[in-house]
């Protein structure tokens, strides 16, 4: 952050600010836009674009920006770019397109729409920062692949709990530990909330009621935690994460887990509900070095073996420009998937299903999703979660029933088919030397 403040502020005082173009207008996006706009000196809010061109328009007006014009072709944004006149548009291909535009930003949540948004992307040479755990858990490495032969880059943000814990676990790495598990701190978990339970909260808060189940119900958690074990190379421990409810302080956990199970697993991914800092990240490494050891005890980090380090929170819209700063100034993602997927989210039933149902969307009424170690998932079919909107069931499905992808009858002609097609092509599951054990630290918390 020292680094990319002093840099946004040189751009600044030199007229020469980064100009970003934003896909999406919800909740999220809102915010973005107001920090840009308002706390970013250095950073330029170009363009907005969405399907609804009034709450784009209204994204720009809650950042108090009061000149906004609308386009409908490459020409006319080009002129708004040039004069420095904000625009908005229906059609984010314009923003793709357009020459004045240094980067692009992503808030949708949604897979079909993402996975067009950052095609477009790759073909016109613009790096893209990702809010869309949801597209990066189902096709991240399928686009990352694309964007590297194109020489491009997609990343994901500060902010949102999976950056925050991308960065602590660079920080711990960069001390000499290694980390052996990256955490998630939540405050509810119930994977049978649905849009009509979380509506309350939604309206209270002005936001999504599909978003705000997909939080509670789990589903959030598990893109979440399933695009921190693509980045890091870890895994899961079981089927749904370890979890449980936890009373105390996060530094209490690391005498839970076995830290040679954690070595031999390559360190998992996992979530607590209740803990403190919440609503925070941690990561617990190891050290090898018994001298450092004995630092780390004097500077009290406790004995180990298992040292605790945390973030006590995640400011999501609020560092976002950071990360767009860090990938137009400095080409530093803040993550990516390494190669293949580690971790899938599996489509699983809310509720009793019967053949014949199509299924909705994530938070919504009929799934929920799981992490599940991608050999596994690939082994026994699983539907991945970022697909399943849309599949119409060929037979019945029984509460917290795993849906396989032969259970099912793909939508036509989604792009998300294809990419997800040419990714299992692209990244078969790894061949184990041996078995992942996981009795031995399913019951650790």
């Amino acid at each position: 952050m020292i680094i990319v403040d002093t840099e946004l502020k040189a751009r600044a005082a030199a007229g020469n600010p980064v100009r970003v173009g934003m896909i999406g207008a919800g909740f999220m996006a809102r915010g973005i836009a107001n920090s840009i706009v308002n706390s970013f000196p250095g950073l330029k809010l170009a363009a907005i674009s969405n399907r609804r061109v009034e709450r784009a328009l209204q994204a720009f007006t809650y950042a108090g920006v009061t000149e906004v014009r609308e386009v409908a072709t490459l020409p006319a944004l080009a002129d708004c770019i040039a004069r420095g006149v904000a625009a908005v548009t229906d059609d984010p291909l314009l923003l793709c397109q357009a020459g004045g535009i240094d980067i692009l930003v992503e808030v949708t949540g949604n897979v079909e729409f993402g996975a067009r948004v950052a095609l477009a992307a790759i073909e016109h040479g613009k790096d893209l920062v990702q809010m869309n755990a949801e597209l990066d858990a189902t096709l991240g490495p399928v686009l990352k692949a694309r964007a590297d032969r194109r020489g491009v880059v997609i990343s994901g943000c500060d902010g949102d709990q999976p950056g925050v814990q991308i960065n602590l676990y660079r920080f711990v790495k960069s001390l000499g530990l290694t980390p052996l598990l990256c955490g998630n701190i939540k405050g509810l978990h119930d994977p049978y909330r649905n849009p009509t339970t979380q509506q309350g909260w939604a309206t209270r808060w002005g936001m999504d009621a599909a978003m705000v189940t997909s939080f509670a119900d789990g589903t959030k958690i598990s893109f979440e935690q399933a695009i921190v074990a693509n980045a890091t190379g870890m895994c899961v421990a079981k089927r749904g994460m370890i979890g449980g409810n936890v009373e105390g302080h996060v530094d209490e956990l690391t005498k839970n887990y076995d830290v040679d199970e954690l070595r031999r697993l390559g360190g998992i991914v996992d979530y607590v509900v209740g803990a403190k800092p919440a609503p925070g990240v941690f990561v617990f490494g190891a050290h090898d070095d018994p001298k450092q050891r004995h630092y780390l005890h004097l500077y009290k980090l406790g004995e180990g073996p298992l040292y605790s380090f945390y973030t006590p929170y995640h400011l999501c819209h609020l560092e976002v420009p950071i990360s767009i700063a860090r990938l137009a100034l400095f080409k530093d993602p803040v993550m990516q998937p390494l190669a293949g997927p580690r971790v899938e989210v599996v489509a699983t039933a809310k509720i009793d299903l019967k053949a014949g149902t199509t299924l909705d969307g994530i938070g919504e009424y009929m799934t929920y999703g799981q992490c599940e170690n991608y050999d596994v998932a690939r082994a026994e079919n699983l539907l991945p979660m970022g697909l399943a909107g849309g599949c119409r069931l060929l037979r019945d499905i029984p509460r917290d029933g795993v849906i396989t992808r032969d259970a099912v009858e793909l939508p036509p002609n989604r792009l998300c088919d294809a990419l997800r097609a040419e990714q299992d092509l692209l990244f078969p599951p790894a061949l184990r030397k041996e078995e992942f054990s996981r009795a031995e630290l399913s019951a650790a918390v």
